[in-house]
């Protein structure tokens, strides 16, 4: 299956959705700050897909998803923005400014998650 990273400042988040994606047969990574995740990023790490939070309390997963976007060896991975900034103005700035594949609102069902997770991955 595919190699995942999940990005939260919330430990129990990351590990129920670690744990619901590793259920499903897929290779998950956490990172919890959206440094920890640029710094993996950048010193090899390559997941095929990134479930990203917004709201950390150093990069926002916005800023962590532009960058990502901006690096020539980075830029084809797919991001997912899985935040509790559930306005429409939320879901453009994940899709238009932050440049991110899709925007999933928190809290969010476990089928939800899989199936979406499949989906992007199909792409």
């Amino acid at each position: 299956m595919a190699k995942i990273m999940v990005v939260d400042d919330n430990p129990e988040i990351t590990a129920v959705i670690k744990m619901t994606l590793e259920a499903e047969g897929h290779s998950v990574t956490t990172a919890s700050s959206g440094d920890e995740c640029l710094k993996r990023l950048y010193s090899g790490e390559k997941p095929e897909l990134i479930l990203l939070d917004v709201m950390m309390p150093d990069l926002d997963g916005w800023e962590v998803s532009r960058k990502i976007r901006n690096n020539e060896k980075l830029k084809d991975i797919i991001i997912c923005i899985l935040t509790a900034k559930t306005t429409t103005m939320d879901s453009l700035m994940s899709l238009e400014s932050a440049h991110a594949n899709w925007h999933l609102n928190k809290p969010i069902s476990r089928v939800k998650l899989i199936e979406t997770v499949d989906w992007l991955l199909e792409g």
